[in-house]
């Protein structure tokens, strides 16, 4: 009764059309527009209690599809009840995303391709090969394709669905998988007929097709995230190496100082929103850099004033004081922030860059590996190729000699210490970008970070970087099949076993430790 309905309306306004004058033709020589009047008969039987009538005029407005409907579509909206609202949504859905298929932003049209493919509307064909043909950015044009031969899968010609699924497995598309399987469950019927078993052996390349794209895009997106968390444990574990290899201190708070420079972009997020204007919120994080580099620099100086200071050469002791000193700044930030806070990303590192089906990069990691290369950049710049440096790595080789040659090994000591917190400070500000901030911040990276140390060589720099590529990319490689726990356990042996055979390390050190 639904479908004589809709046929009806729909026959009358192409009786009406075909009546009218030659000049009612468009400038293309199409068929004009159904006149205003039926239109608005369309939308008066949307509100009406008749469901007939209703799918009726839903199925003539998507056939009009035409974006200026939504004003007079969302003041029916408002003024009907439920069962009204139910009938137009997806009529509103249709025409917002065509309107979309226009849009400036890219993000934008592609959402609303994909939304119509998904829609299996075979209206929206005519909309998306309009948008195809004038689209230039190439994962639009990408998504528009699929929507399309995702729509024509389901089409009632058998030659239609083979291209589509021929398409679907060119395009490599992971969203067709679900369909194309579908049709090779049909082909396995007994009663299956030659065109089926055709369209289901071009199914079957597709999926192929499709299953290994998607094992590249697997293993490209394991390495992508092991090099992200190896950026995080290599800027951590720069600061932990330099005041390990420089004063041979083992550090037990240098996570809660990671964490220190995590609240300190926390407040400084908290100071853009209350005290600058709203336009000024997106530039917040390039002042959160040096506040939390600051932050922690501070809190180290003080660390090594007070505490640190008092205990060198007595590893034990040190290691066990600056345990107790993490459990204080712990329990301090869990008193004055709670247990759970949260930093939002500036516009610009929000969202990402696709680099092949099914491979995504965010720009928020993506500004980490950047930053990670920075500071290794800046590292190396500050110890081989400024007077500083010079002293820093004179103390580390010979502490004795270099404090005859007039080296203020003290203050060389203090300032080192401040330098490598203030790296651990600025692994905090960058882990902001891909996790909330809790007071157990730093007791996730620690181990991880003496790790790294250990491994490549106390004190030198490139195995540091050596180092946090293979335990960050070991982490991210047995995540999956172990889970986070186990993998962290079996890095952990192996590390052990590799010390065992190679105690210095990666690379070995030189100077004053090498004897110790």
């Amino acid at each position: 009764m639904k479908s004589v309905l809709s046929m009806v309306l729909l026959g009358a306004v192409s009786l009406w059309g075909a009546g009218q004058a030659v000049g009612a033709e468009g400038p293309r020589g199409t068929t004009a527009a159904p006149p205003l009047s039926f239109i608005d008969k369309a939308l008066t039987d949307l509100s009406s209690g008749d469901q007939a009538k209703q799918d009726a005029a839903v199925l003539l407005l998507s056939e009009q599809g035409d974006p200026g409907l939504l004003p007079k579509l969302e003041e029916i909206r408002d003024n009907a009840d439920r069962s009204v609202r139910l009938a137009i949504k997806p009529l509103m859905d249709l025409l917002k995303n065509r309107a979309n298929l226009a849009s400036s932003d890219a993000d934008r049209r592609r959402s609303a391709a994909a939304d119509l493919g998904s829609s299996g509307k075979p209206v929206v064909i005519p909309w998306l090969e309009a948008a195809l043909a004038g689209e230039s950015n190439r994962w639009v044009r990408y998504t528009i394709e699929e929507s399309l031969a995702l729509i024509r899968l389901a089409s009632d010609n058998p030659d239609d669905k083979i291209n589509a699924a021929a398409k679907l497995g060119e395009l490599r598309s992971p969203n067709a998988v679900p369909a194309l399987k579908e049709l090779l469950l049909q082909a396995g019927a007994t009663d299956a007929t030659d065109q089926q078993k055709a369209l289901a052996n071009t199914a079957r390349i597709a999926i192929e097709q499709i299953d290994i794209q998607a094992s590249w895009a697997n293993a490209f997106e394991t390495i992508f995230r092991g090099i992200s968390l190896s950026s995080i444990l290599l800027i951590m574990s720069l600061g932990l190496a330099i005041v390990f290899g420089l004063m041979g201190v083992i550090n037990m708070a240098h996570g809660e100082l990671m964490m220190i420079g995590a609240y300190a972009t926390f407040v400084t997020q908290e100071c853009f929103k209350a005290y600058l204007p709203a336009g000024l919120f997106d530039y917040y994080f390039f002042m959160s850099m040096p506040v939390s580099f600051c932050a922690a620099a501070l809190c180290g100086l003080i660390l090594e004033a007070t505490v640190i200071r008092f205990l060198y050469g007595r590893p034990l002791e040190t290691m066990l004081a600056t345990w107790g000193v993490s459990l204080v700044l712990i329990q301090a930030a869990r008193v004055y922030f709670g247990d759970l806070t949260s930093v939002v990303a500036p516009s610009w590192l929000s969202g990402g860059a696709q680099v092949m089906v099914g491979v995504y990069l965010p720009y928020n990691r993506l500004f980490i590996i950047v930053l990670s290369i920075l500071c290794v950049a800046g590292i190396y710049f500050l110890l081989f190729r400024t007077g500083v440096g010079l002293r820093v790595r004179a103390v580390m080789q010979n502490r004795d000699m270099s404090s005859c040659l007039g080296i203020p090994t003290r203050k060389v000591d203090a300032y080192t210490f401040a330098f490598g917190s203030g790296l651990a400070g600025l692994a905090g500000c960058a882990l902001t970008l891909i996790g909330n901030v809790e007071p157990g911040l730093g007791q996730n990276y620690i181990v991880d970070s003496f790790m790294v140390v250990v491994t490549g060589g106390v004190g030198k720099l490139m195995g540091t970087i050596v180092a946090s590529l293979g335990i960050g990319g070991l982490n991210k490689l047995l995540e999956p099949s172990f889970g986070a726990v186990y993998g962290k356990v079996l890095i952990l042996v192996l590390v052990i076993l590799f010390l065992q055979r190679r105690p210095s390390g990666l690379f070995t050190i030189k100077g004053r430790h090498a004897d110790a």
